[in-house]
């Protein structure tokens, strides 16, 4: 299958995952324990993956480690803005419908972690957040945006030596895949708690849905062809690793870190997603050694 073919495939997969997200709490019962879980394990896959694949093919096409390393300080601190800015990622909210109706407008990494130090509770109440559902869309759908621009990246990058089975960006396209539907029920969740009707939800989810593909649309027309032979392959590789790094960070931290309950499951979950990521790594056509033939920036992917 061609690199063009398989991020097609990638991108309807991660679509129907981001719509089923919107929708998760009518699928299954996401329980707090449950929501923890996955975010944990994925937390750990989205860490090894960047650690593992997106900075070590980064750091081969660029040719340089301060490239290397600008890259991923760019991402780490553009999604850190971006989670201040619109406070992204708040995977602890209502996990059900009818509790989304009761519960306050937490969202959006803003982690209850309800713990208290000195008599204070860090889970005091704060104030509306300044830009409601449309914030959380716009953030969101932006690190989602780059997430496709990870996913082109990977499969653009892996195409170049093989991989395992053709399936190129196969890490990276299962963190995205993953992840998605939590992003796309925090949408949904905020806006159920804000009086939206179901039709409105399931728009938003719609469009959120569309960012992905549109980010490797969008990578993979200009590393393939506008800005073909150039280091932009290399630096949304070094970006989206910075920005998974990031994310994982501000997912795992609270979670496995602060939480007092269940720390041991949400522990081995954590390592789960590294291991997985490490297996994904030392799979068939995962080498990111190359011959002094295999330069950077030339049209030797495909």
């Amino acid at each position: 299958m061609s690199p063009a073919a398989l991020l097609f495939v990638y991108c309807v997969f991660i679509f129907a995952a981001s719509n089923a997200g919107g929708r998760l709490s009518d699928l299954i019962q996401m329980t707090h324990l449950r929501t923890q879980l996955l975010m944990s394990g994925v937390g750990g896959l989205m860490l090894g993956i960047a650690m593992l694949h997106l900075l070590p093919h980064a750091g081969e096409l660029l040719q340089s480690s301060s490239k290397t390393g600008m890259g991923a300080l760019i991402g780490v601190v553009s999604m850190f803005l971006l989670i201040r800015l619109f406070h992204t990622h708040d995977h602890g909210g209502p996990i059900s419908r009818s509790r989304a109706a009761e519960a306050a407008p937490q969202h959006v990494h803003d982690h209850d972690h309800g713990h208290d130090c000195d008599g204070h509770s860090h889970a005091a109440q704060q104030p509306s957040k300044r830009f409601g559902w449309a914030g959380v869309f716009f953030g969101l759908a932006l690190h989602t945006l780059i997430d496709g621009v990870a996913l082109a990246s990977s499969v653009i990058a892996d195409a170049s030596h093989g991989s395992w089975y053709g399936l190129a960006g196969i890490g990276t396209f299962l963190v995205i895949a993953l992840h998605i539907p939590l992003d796309s029920f925090a949408i949904t969740s905020v806006m159920s708690k804000q009086g939206w009707s179901a039709g409105a939800q399931r728009l938003a989810s719609m469009l959120f849905s569309l960012a992905c593909p549109l980010g490797a649309f969008l990578m993979y027309l200009g590393a393939t062809t506008v800005l073909d032979g150039s280091d932009v392959l290399g630096w949304g590789l070094a970006v989206s690793a910075g920005f998974f790094i990031c994310i994982a960070l501000a997912d795992l931290l609270p979670e496995v870190a602060f939480h007092d309950h269940d720390r041991v499951k949400l522990t081995v979950a954590l390592l789960l997603g590294v291991v997985i990521a490490i297996g994904i790594e030392n799979l068939p056509g995962h080498d990111h050694s190359h011959g002094p033939d295999d330069q950077p920036g030339h049209n030797h992917h495909f």
